[in-house]
C-alpha cells in the first residue's frame, strides 16, 4: 500500500515522494481503520513540525480524510464496522490519508451524514473547524457585529462569511481577483460589501471605515498579513498590519494566520482600542487533548452545518489518485488553493 509523503529540502524546496506503507495487524483498543473514499490536499506547515519537536525525515500528505471504518479496537464506543466517517488525522500520524486505509484514534472521527458526499466531507472538515475556532473560540462573535474575511472567495474564507451570516453578523470581504470578486457578489446571503484589494484604486482601509460610519470592524480574520513595505510577490495582496490595526474597531478582535511581530507602537494602538489580538492555530485541538470533547462538537457540527446547506463550500473538481503528487505541488506553491483527491 503506497502513500504520499513530502521531504523538504535545500532553499524551501519540498519534494514529494509516493512511499510503501504497511497498516498495522493489531490495532490499539481505542484505535479504527479505516478504508480512505477521500482526501484533502492542503499545505504542509513544515515550520510547526520543527516548533513542536516532530521533525521526520518523511512528513504525510494529506490529513483530512472521509471514508468506511473497516475495524475497531475493543474498546471503541463512538463507532461500528462500516459506519462512513470522516475526522482530521494527527500532525503525529505516521500514515499518509492517501493511503488505502488508515488506523487513528476513534476521538479523531465524527460520523458523517449520509446525504454528505466524501468529496465534500473531506473537503470541508478542516476549514470549518477553523472559521469555528476564529469566529466562536477567539473572537467571540455576536448578533450585530461587523466582520472583515480577507481572501473571502479561499475556502477557509467561505465557510467563515457562511457561518458569520449564520450568526447574524454583517460581513466584509476582499477579493484578489476580478473572478473572486463575480463569485463573492453572488454569493447568498450576499456579502455587505466586496473590497476589490487587486485594484489599485480600492483603498481597504478607506472601504471599511465608510462602511462602518468611521467606527472599524469588530472582528478581522486575514489569511496573510505584510509586516514590512517591501515584501515578496505572493504576499503583494496581503494587507499592511498598520492597516488592519487602523480598521479594527474598539474592544475589537484580529485574528491572524501570521506568525507575527508586534512591535510596542502596535501593541500601544491595541491598548488604546482595548483591541486584542489572536493567534489562529487549529492544529491546538490535537496537540492538545484538554478540550477534546469541544473539539469533536465543533467537527460534528461542521458537518450538521454541511448536511443542511449552511455551509456551501466553493471547490475545484476533485482529482484522481494519480494526479495527486502534482495537484499537491501546485498546493504547496500556492499556485492553487486546495485539491480533493478521490477513489475512483
Amino acid at each position: 500500500m503506497k502513500g504520499l509523503y513530502c521531504k523538504p529540502g535545500e532553499q524551501g524546496v519540498v519534494k514529494f515522494v509516493s512511499l510503501e506503507t504497511n497498516v498495522p495487524t493489531n490495532i490499539g483498543n481505542h484505535e479504527v481503520k479505516v478504508q480512505v473514499k477521500s482526501c484533502a490536499l492542503s499545505p504542509v506547515d513544515f515550520k510547526l513540525y520543527e516548533d513542536i519537536k516532530l521533525e521526520k525525515e518523511h512528513v504525510p500528505v494529506g490529513r483530512e480524510i472521509a471514508g468506511v471504518v473497516l475495524q475497531v479496537g475493543p474498546k471503541v464506543t463512538f463507532f461500528q464496522p462500516d459506519d462512513e466517517v470522516v475526522g482530521i488525522l494527527p500532525l503525529e500520524a505516521e500514515q499518509s490519508g492517501l493511503c488505502s486505509v488508515v488506523v487513528t484514534d476513534e476521538y479523531n472521527l465524527v460520523q458523517k451524514p449520509e446525504k454528505v458526499s466524501w468529496f465534500e466531507a473531506a473537503a470541508v472538515i478542516k476549514d470549518g473547524l477553523r472559521a469555528y475556532t476564529a469566529l466562536h473560540t477567539l473572537a467571540r462573535m455576536a448578533v450585530g457585529q461587523t466582520v472583515l474575511v480577507l481572501d473571502g472567495a479561499g475556502p477557509f474564507g467561505v465557510l467563515a462569511i457562511q457561518l458569520a451570516h449564520y450568526h447574524g453578523v454583517k460581513v466584509l470581504a476582499t477579493a484578489l481577483s476580478p473572478e473572486d470578486q463575480k463569485f463573492l457578489e453572488e454569493l447568498r446571503p450576499s456579502v455587505a460589501r466586496v473590497i476589490r484589494v487587486w485594484d489599485s484604486k480600492e483603498d481597504l482601509v478607506d472601504s471599511c471605515l465608510e462602511e462602518t460610519g468611521g467606527l472599524g470592524v469588530d472582528i478581522i480574520i486575514d489569511s496573510g498579513v505584510r509586516l514590512y513595505d517591501e515584501e515578496p510577490e505572493t504576499q503583494r495582496q496581503c494587507p499592511h498590519k498598520h492597516d488592519l490595526l487602523t480598521l479594527l474597531s474598539v474592544g475589537g478582535h484580529w485574528v491572524t494566520t501570521e506568525h507575527l511581530q508586534l512591535d510596542p507602537p502596535d501593541s500601544h494602538i491595541l491598548f488604546l482600542k482595548a483591541a486584542s489580538l489572536s493567534f489562529l492555530n487549529d492544529e491546538v485541538w490535537t496537540t492538545s487533548r484538554a478540550k477534546q470533547g469541544r473539539y469533536l462538537h465543533i467537527l460534528k457540527d461542521v458537518m450538521d452545518k454541511l448536511c443542511t446547506g449552511t455551509f456551501r463550500p466553493q471547490l475545484e473538481d476533485p482529482v484522481p489518485l494519480y494526479e495527486a503528487t502534482v495537484s499537491m505541488e501546485m498546493v504547496q506553491r500556492k499556485q492553487t488553493r486546495k485539491r480533493i483527491a478521490v477513489k475512483l
